[in-house]
């Protein structure tokens, strides 16, 4: 404890009155010092007192308990820290300050270590926390030890005055160099077909320009060449609805701190602006309306319909202006304008010379090309002016066999048919039946659903780019219209549709990888019995190969922990998927060299200073009190200023003026002044 003796004061009106009566004072003063009046001095006392007394002014004894002042050791625990021997460096640099500090005696030591799962480093977030409850005239300083990549220092370093001197002790190989790519800009979400505008960037001092590896959603990637620390445009096309994922790869470089960050990914959130559906009636027939008003009913559809009534070769003496027809615009739709639509449908079509053999040969090629084909069948799909007797047989997964079967019988799902997307979740429900079915045998592709005696009712095959289905039999509109209970046939039109579109979550083959914390969850959806073995990538190169675990007919799954931020990528039978875990691009990974500039405007703010540790941790500088003034880093000395800050814990206080005194002295100097004017 110390015993301190102090003046203080205690106005008996506020501050600022008492501010006034005091420049009055002064004022008066000047005034009789400058006039010259008889009683200058006896009035200029009695003011002076008065303002005096006012203030009330006491002698005050203080009994008081020093506190030390607090300081601060902030150990960078990201994940930074654990390439090359920062780690251990770190410790030993930060356990050489701990004694160094605490052997001193007269500081406070709060150890501070950063949050291993936030994006980035956050050391002056973990500084501020530490010293939350710490008034600011007794913080000593901060030393954060560290590889100098910290994410969180403020643009206006000003406001981090109260906590300084800070000062960095950093750890690492400032040579070491390090080739990373980062996506500077790019939207969230575009229009499927259309392209998206990414602007990336690579940092390798020792290359002019790298050979980059961009693929979209596990896909076949594409090279392109950049240069290096430049922003370069990548135009991507967006493939599909939903969540897309844009991976861009550098190659190794000259030097490699780690190849984490020479990975680099975006979501792209794909909309569908319109689908495009040509439907093409061969006759009228019961399913035309059905099919038509299915159609319409999705507003996200645009649907042109041709129904043919009349075949051009058919000659009779109606004139044409009451025939209210118009002349089918073959060329336009299957030569000009075919790319344009998402899809197209024949329902019971036949040859009657309205598309050519060439404009089939187009359709054939729009499949190939990505385009997607429904072929309803009808009786005259059996017949000989069938489609499948043309150059569009060539992307047709069946063939007619020439039979048309009548009779009821009820569309069951085959066993391939309870593994794919399109009919898996329609599984388990009482259908009612149809009255006739096409045969067909099936040469390629999946057989969904079966007929009579197992025939193929519905096949669907990949071709090329594109897609085909053939549904063999036009009964389906039994369905629609409740015919012994009906069945699903807005639901399996749906989900064949847009299977045919190409929508990820109806893919039959499909393999998703979700990363997330600590653990990867893969599934994956197959048309076979078996799955293939799995392999998941990690951020760094490293391989796992966790096994699956059957949930259910061509339904796998598989779990593996993680403990890094990044792209994770999954393999599988040719199959890939890609995830995020954490941010698309941790700042943790954007840069990872060894580095003093991103520290020092802080140290400079608060009179701190920034120090190289050598490769073991050793070499640094020694730890010194200093004033509350000054600079508080030198040479190879670091600072923590000695506050002196403390606590009263008792006191007592005898008034210098009472005022009784005070007013008896008051009255005294004016009786004086009074006489003194009037003689």
């Amino acid at each position: 404890m110390i015993d301190v003796t102090r003046i203080g004061f205690d106005p008996l009106i506020g501050w600022p009155w008492l501010y006034a009566l005091i420049a009055v004072a002064g004022l008066a003063w000047l005034a009789y010092l400058i006039l010259r009046g008889r009683a200058w001095l006896t009035r200029g006392l009695a003011l002076t007192l008065l303002a005096a007394a006012i203030s009330n002014p006491a002698i005050i004894q203080e009994e008081r308990e020093p506190l030390p002042s607090v300081a601060a050791l902030v150990l960078d625990r990201s994940e930074s820290m654990d390439f090359e021997t920062r780690t251990a460096a770190a410790q030993a640099a930060f356990d050489s300050l701990e004694e160094s500090i605490e052997a001193d005696g007269a500081f406070e030591l709060r150890i501070v270590e950063s949050d291993t799962q936030s994006d980035g480093t956050n050391l002056v977030a973990a500084l501020e926390g530490a010293m939350a409850d710490v008034p600011r005239d007794r913080i000593a300083g901060a030393i954060f030890v560290t590889d100098g990549q910290v994410h969180d220092i403020p643009e206006d370093t000003s406001r981090l005055s109260d906590l300084g001197p800070i000062h960095g002790v950093v750890v690492g190989d400032p040579d070491r160099g390090d080739r990373r790519v980062e996506i500077v800009d790019g939207p969230n979400f575009g229009i499927v077909g259309e392209t998206a505008e990414y602007v990336i960037r690579v940092e390798d001092p020792r290359a002019a320009s790298v050979l980059l590896s961009v693929s979209l959603n596990g896909g076949t990637p594409a090279l392109v060449s950049v240069p290096t620390g430049e922003d370069t445009p990548l135009p991507i096309e967006i493939e599909r609805r939903g969540g897309n994922v844009v991976v861009i790869e550098a190659p190794p470089g000259d030097e490699e701190l780690t190849l984490a960050n020479n990975r680099t990914a975006a979501n792209l959130s794909g909309v569908r602006d319109r689908l495009r559906v040509l439907l093409v009636t061969g006759r009228p027939n019961s399913a035309g309306r059905v099919w038509r008003d299915l159609l319409k009913s999705d507003p996200s559809v645009d649907l042109v319909h041709f129904t043919i009534l009349r075949p051009p070769f058919k000659q009779d003496i109606t004139p044409i202006e009451e025939l209210a027809l118009i002349a089918f615009p073959t060329e336009e739709l299957f030569e000009q304008k075919l790319s344009d639509f998402d899809l197209i449908i024949f329902d019971q079509y036949e040859r009657r010379g309205v598309v050519t053999m060439e404009y089939l040969s187009n359709m054939a090629r729009y499949v190939d090309e990505g385009g997607a084909l429904l072929i309803v069948a009808g009786e005259p799909f059996a017949g000989p002016a069938s489609l499948a007797r043309t150059s569009l047989a060539s992307v047709l997964p069946a063939t007619a066999t020439g039979r048309i079967g009548t009779g009821h019988f009820v569309p069951e799902i085959t066993e391939a048919g309870q593994r794919h997307s399109v009919t898996a979740p329609l599984s388990g429900q009482n259908w009612g039946g149809w009255l006739r079915y096409i045969g067909a045998d099936a040469k390629a592709g999946d057989v969904l659903l079966s007929g009579p005696d197992g025939a193929p009712l519905l096949i669907v095959d990949r071709v090329g780019d594109g897609r085909v289905g053939q549904l063999m039999s036009d009964q389906i509109w039994l369905w629609a219209r409740g015919h012994e209970g009906g069945g699903p046939f807005a639901e399996l039109i749906r989900r064949l549709v847009h299977w045919m579109m190409k929508e990820p979550e109806l893919e039959e083959r499909r393999l998703e990888l979700v990363a997330e914390g600590d653990t990867a969850r893969v599934r994956l959806r197959t048309v076979s019995d078996i799955a293939p073995p799995l392999v998941i990538e990690t951020p760094e190169g490293r391989r796992m190969t966790p096994d699956w675990r059957e949930d259910g007919p061509g339904q796998f799954s598989a779990e593996a922990p993680i403990d890094q931020l990044g792209l994770y990528r999954a393999e599988s039978g040719g199959l890939e998927a890609v995830a995020l875990n954490g941010p698309a691009n941790p700042r943790e990974y954007a840069d990872l060299r060894s580095i003093t500039d991103i520290l020092q405007p802080l140290a400079s703010e608060t009179r701190g200073g920034v120090f190289r540790a050598n490769e073991s941790g050793g070499g640094l500088p020694d730890v010194r009190r200093v004033g509350q003034r000054g600079d508080a880093a030198g040479g190879n000395w670091i600072g923590l200023r000695e506050r002196g800050a403390y606590a009263v814990r008792s006191s007592t206080s005898q008034p210098l003026l009472p005022g009784l005194l005070a007013a008896l002295l008051i009255a005294v100097l004016l009786i004086l002044a009074w006489q003194r004017e009037g003689r």
